[in-house]
């Protein structure tokens, strides 16, 4: 089957980043089957289930060519057994139903608090000497080992994306170097399933950000064009600031509420 054709499945498809992902796939040629938790008055196809229904997984799977994963706990605020339960139980049962089904592309939907606690002074390379700022952050890299093992055992090919802050726009101005625009997201998804390069990589997932922390390098090297860029909206976010950034290099990439919320989740 041709990837214009393709059958792709967007598991937790009724959140922010499935809204986006639902309205800029396809067009872009994919066919898409959603699956999430909550109903989608919009579309009345999608299932509605569990991603540990392993019958539900079965039967969006049929046929599919690629997953894109996001569904699971969001947070970092959110508990140990909250993550055990969505991103380490739920990204198995996942993963292994894809590969029961012969799926070719895994699209993991992975954290930029994989490595909360780096400094954006130094936020460091994907995958190497990761600092998780919560529990939310290690369930984001038990993720992306599974796809690891599951392109090296069983050949599916996997890419794990550390996304920014996904937004319409900008909203604060740390988000001037991590912002991910819905249009990027969607282009950087549809790199991911068509890229002849792919076999694993972690990256991280932005937009052409000029004050960006991290290396755009990887993702244009899978095809990735970047249409958007945050710094059209500095001058809004730092007129309170007088116009000056007011963020320190030393703050940790997570956000400030990352260390905070780590120490209360772990109560």
């Amino acid at each position: 089957m041709g990837a214009e054709l393709a059958v792709v499945v967007i598991t937790g498809a009724a959140g922010r980043i499935g809204t986006y992902l639902r309205s800029g796939l396809r067009p872009l040629g994919w066919d898409l089957r959603l699956l999430d938790r909550r109903a989608i008055p919009e579309e009345p196809d999608a299932v509605v289930a569990d991603i540990r229904d392993t019958d539900a997984l079965a039967s969006v799977m049929q046929d599919a060519f690629g997953v894109v994963h996001l569904a699971g706990a969001i947070s970092p605020r959110d508990s140990f057994g909250d993550v055990l339960a969505a991103n380490i139980e739920g990204t198995h049962a996942v993963l292994e139903a894809a590969r029961l089904a012969g799926v070719e592309r895994f699209v993991f939907a992975s954290s930029n608090h994989a490595n909360g606690f780096a400094p954006r002074s130094a936020p460091g390379i994907a995958g190497a000497h990761d600092r998780p700022d919560s529990f939310y952050g290690v369930s984001k890299i038990f993720g992306e080992s599974l796809c690891r093992l599951y392109f090296e055992r069983f050949d599916m090919k996997a890419a794990c994306l550390r996304i920014g802050s996904c937004f319409d726009v900008p909203r604060v101005p740390r988000m001037l170097g991590s912002w991910l625009s819905p249009r990027d997201a969607a282009g950087l998804v549809d790199a991911c399933l068509r890229s002849p390069e792919l076999g694993y990589k972690v990256f991280y997932a932005i937009s052409a950000n000029t004050r960006r922390w991290w290396d755009l390098a990887p993702m244009l090297e899978l095809g990735y064009h970047p249409q958007d860029n945050a710094e059209d909206w500095a001058e809004e976010l730092l007129a309170d600031f007088g116009g000056i950034d007011p963020s320190d290099p030393d703050e940790p990439t997570g956000g400030d509420s990352g260390r905070k919320d780590a120490a209360e989740s772990a109560r």
